[in-house]
Parts: C-alpha cells; sequence; structure tokens
C-alpha cells in the first residue's frame, strides 16, 4: 500500500512539474514522501526510486527539445535540406541523430555536471528528491542564461505579469524555458537564412539561363539540383556547417 500511495502521489508530482510552480512540485512530493515514510522498507526505497527516475523518462524528451542545443541544430539542418530541394533526403532520422550526437558532445560538461550533483546523488539514496532538482536545474540553467537574451526573458516575465527576479539565481524555469527557445529560434532562423542564399542564387541563375534559352518547359530544379549538390560537396558544405553550429554556441 505504501508503494501505491507513493505512486499516486508522484503523479501529482509530474503534474505540479509540468503546469505548477516548482516550489508547489516540491511540496507535493515532500509530502508524498512523508506518507510513504513510515512504512517504507529498503526494498520499496530502491523500487520507488526507480519507479519514479522511469517515469520522468516519459518528459525527458520534451527537455532534451526544449532545455538544450538540440533545437537550433535541428532546424539548421532541416533548413539545409529544404535549400537542397529534397525534402526527404537525409532521411529524418539521419538529422535527428545527427543533431542528437551534436547535442551530447556540446551538452557534454553540462551533462556530466547534472549528473553529477542530481542524479547520481538521488539514485544511490543521498539526496531527496527535491534537493535533486534543485542539483540538477542549476547546471541547466546556467547554460540556458547564456544562450537567452534579457529582452527575452524581460517579455515572459511581462506576458505572466511576474516581477522580474532581482537575480539570476531567482529565475524560474518554467519562465526561462520559452525565452531560451525563443531565442533558439531566432538565432536558428538567422543561420538557415545564410546558408539558404546561396542556393537561392543558383536558383535564380539557372531560371535565368533556361528562360533565355526558351526552355520554359524544362524545370528548373531539374538543373539546379545537380549543380547544388556538386556546390555543396566542393566547399565541404557539411563540415562548414557543424563548424557554423558549433561556434555558434561560443
Amino acid at each position: 500500500m505504501t508503494l501505491h500511495r507513493f505512486l499516486a502521489g508522484l503523479a501529482a508530482v509530474l503534474a505540479g512539474l509540468i503546469l505548477a510552480s516548482p516550489a508547489a512540485a516540491a511540496g507535493a512530493l515532500a509530502s508524498t514522501a512523508l506518507q510513504a515514510a513510515p512504512t517504507a522498507t529498503g526494498v520499496e526505497t530502491e523500487v520507488t526510486r526507480t519507479a519514479l527516475v522511469l517515469t520522468m523518462l516519459a518528459i525527458v524528451p520534451a527537455f532534451i527539445v526544449t532545455t538544450t542545443s538540440f533545437l537550433r541544430i535541428v532546424i539548421v539542418l532541416a533548413m539545409v535540406r529544404h535549400a537542397f530541394g529534397m525534402p526527404q533526403t537525409p532521411p529524418n532520422i539521419v538529422l535527428t541523430s545527427l543533431a542528437l550526437f551534436m547535442t551530447a558532445f556540446l551538452m557534454g560538461p553540462t551533462l556530466d555536471q547534472v549528473n553529477r550533483d542530481g542524479l547520481s546523488p538521488f539514485m544511490d539514496g543521498r539526496v531527496s528528491m527535491s534537493q535533486a532538482m534543485d542539483g540538477a536545474a542549476g547546471p541547466m540553467k546556467e547554460f540556458m542564461l547564456q544562450h537567452t537574451r534579457e529582452r527575452d526573458i524581460e517579455m515572459v516575465y511581462t506576458i505572466a505579469r511576474a516581477p522580474l527576479p532581482e537575480t539570476a539565481a531567482d529565475l524560474e524555469l518554467l519562465k526561462l524555458i520559452p525565452a531560451f527557445i525563443m531565442n533558439e529560434l531566432r538565432v536558428a532562423f538567422t543561420i538557415g537564412f545564410v546558408v539558404l542564399l546561396p542556393f537561392l542564387l543558383i536558383d535564380l541563375v539557372v531560371s535565368s539561363i533556361l528562360l533565355s534559352l526558351g526552355m520554359m518547359m524544362v524545370p528548373p530544379q531539374t538543373i539546379s539540383l545537380p549543380i547544388k549538390v556538386l556546390m555543396f560537396i566542393l566547399i565541404d558544405g557539411w563540415s562548414l556547417i557543424m563548424e557554423g553550429l558549433l561556434g555558434s554556441f561560443g
């Protein structure tokens, strides 16, 4: 019964993490832990801890997309693909996998700190869930603050009709994350615009040549696609894209 009460309370905690403030989620967690503590055995504690981690894995993809460098990388890669005029090449799985590995490379130090300060102590039973959340949130917040404009943060707080915090440490994750996402979208579209310009120029030149030759029935894409691919290969385009993306994170 203790396990059932803990898992029932866990649902309330996760709902609080998504819809309410971190303080409310921590309060719900503390209440649940107090209810389960009097009769919990060592085995039950380990089982509930594992169940909690497995349950939180369901929302991990959303956090990977919204709180890491993945968003910027995958948008730029998708825009490169559309610049070629080949909406299915490379396939989505290839672009997503490349974005994930680049994200793991970029976020390695931050994720190591999250594991050291939050996940490992919690799995070893040395800290409570609320302490683990605080330890894991710190490195992620620091990373997002480095890549978020103050203007975006002010806009989010204005929309929420909440006063701006006095220090960066007082920023709420639920308000920092939307500001971070907006900045990532802005940077990704800026990089994408620069990438699209050469391909647009090739399309215009090919269309003009075909029109001047009277070959109006020939689709420009048929001629411009091989030229785009050849140009991209000659300049080692994928390496340039990767270097530009990595450099955009400083």
